[in-house]
């Protein structure tokens, strides 16, 4: 089983973390909006308290009946300062041990700056006197600071319980991808059966159908695999033999006749396996589905070139092979691919045809205006029961002349599917044998 690197935090942790960021980050906005509110409710309590003062000494008191003791009852008196000052600017009476603060033209509520600090001043007006009553911000800023602490204390007490039941409950939403992680440590390398997808959060369900997806292409590679090993043990199994018997029956020759013959048929032997084994890896390699960049491809160009790379064949088999249209008919696909598609049908068609017939190759424009590219031959043709057969690996037409694999069509139709294309097998109207088409679709881009 893989194991994690502890160096990277799990997503549990991380989801936890998050949460308890954010439950954070609500505790301070909860502070902050508290504080605003207990300190706008401390200004209306404490102004509404200087004005209660100021009024309780409008009857003209005498300093001498005013002292702390007459405040001593009132909230916050001791941070409280009081003046009173006579209609001729002399101060009546002021606080003791208080700041003397400046007397005010202001009547009502106003803020000094005073003795380095902040205050919160009431003057009020009567016939013979200002009373002005004032009192240091400082105050009303720590009122409303405990009000605050107050209403978050609570939050903050049940903060390691509040940890625990998230740690709790982001494990137990998470319970069903490791109770997946589970399943797919105790399966096998050979166990490609798509995973269950109950009871998982919908979030991890577009992932799990990714990886189902992805079990299903490697479940069907890897049959693709298992077949293409078994045929292809299958058909070595023949050719193998057979070259055992052509070297045994070269060790018995006995003149050189015999030996120039035998040694002829261990040639033919060796080049069928060779080419076998070509094939095979080829196929392989198709099968293998690499991605290679797709380019344009111009057909008639690949049909030109393949006729020229076939026409030694073609004249040592006394076939006339021929390249009909001129026009360029470019799709995107893979150029080396294409040419392997289109040298495979051309080998098919100069096996089949006999001496003195025609093969043609022509690149085009179908009747559905999508591009073609055929390989049509005067041999005996395929019947229509043998057409959707032909296209299968290792399978060949009984009484087929030749010595084929059975590869070069399945290679071809690879090739054509990879670059969505459909191989076709048809008759051929001019010539009157075989005609192989590989269509594209009208104004297609192959998924290459």
């Amino acid at each position: 089983m893989a194991r994690t690197d502890p160096a990277t935090p799990s997503l549990r942790a991380r989801l936890t973390a998050l949460l308890l960021l954010a439950v954070l980050a609500t505790a301070l906005v909860q502070v902050a909006i508290t504080w605003r509110s207990a300190l706008a409710e401390t200004e209306a309590v404490f102004d509404a308290q200087m004005e209660r003062i100021a009024l309780s000494l409008t009857g003209g008191l005498a300093a001498s009946v005013l002292g702390d003791d007459a405040l001593a009852a009132t909230r916050g008196a001791e941070e409280l300062i009081i003046q009173i000052w006579r209609a001729d600017g002399s101060m009546l009476y002021r606080s003791p041990s208080a700041r003397l603060l400046p007397p005010q033209a202001v009547i009502g509520f106003s803020s000094v700056h005073a003795g380095g600090e902040d205050w919160r001043v009431y003057a009020l007006q009567t016939p013979s006197q200002v009373i002005q009553i004032a009192q240091a911000e400082r105050v009303r800023r720590r009122m409303a600071g405990q009000l605050a602490l107050r209403a978050v204390l609570p939050v903050a007490l049940l903060a390691p319980v509040l940890m625990l039941i998230v740690w709790w409950v982001v494990g137990h939403a998470l319970a069903p991808v490791q109770r997946l992680r589970r399943q797919l440590a105790a399966r096998g390398a050979a166990d490609l059966a798509p995973l269950p997808t109950e009871d998982l959060p919908a979030e991890v369900q577009p992932l799990v159908a990714e990886m189902n997806a992805l079990l299903a292409r490697l479940s069907a590679a890897w049959q693709q695999l298992a077949d293409f090993t078994a045929d292809a043990a299958h058909e070595l199994r023949s050719p193998l033999a057979a070259l055992r018997l052509q070297v045994q029956s070269l060790q018995r020759a006995g003149t050189d006749e015999a030996r120039a013959v035998a040694s002829g048929r261990l040639l033919a032997g060796v080049d069928r396996a060779t080419r076998l084994v070509e094939q095979l890896l080829a196929l392989a390699r198709h099968d293998a589905d690499t991605r290679v960049a797709a380019v344009a491809v111009d057909l008639a160009a690949l049909a030109r070139q393949a006729v020229l790379g076939g026409a030694a064949e073609a004249q040592a088999r006394g076939i006339r092979l021929e390249e009909a249209g001129d026009a360029p008919v470019l799709v995107h696909g893979q150029p080396d691919a294409l040419a392997v598609l289109l040298r495979n049908l051309l080998d098919n068609a100069l096996r089949h045809t006999p001496e003195g017939g025609t093969v043609r190759v022509q690149a085009g424009q179908g009747a559905g205006g999508g591009a073609e590219l055929a390989v049509e031959d005067s041999g005996p043709g395929i019947p229509p029961a043998e057409r959707q057969r032909v296209l299968d690996r290792f399978y060949r037409v009984p009484g087929a002349p030749g010595h084929g694999s059975g590869l070069g069509l399945a290679i071809a139709q690879a090739v054509a599917r990879r670059h969505g294309a459909q191989l076709r097998v048809q008759d051929s109207p001019g010539l009157g044998g075989a005609r192989l088409v590989v269509a594209w679709p009208a104004a297609s881009h192959p998924p290459v």
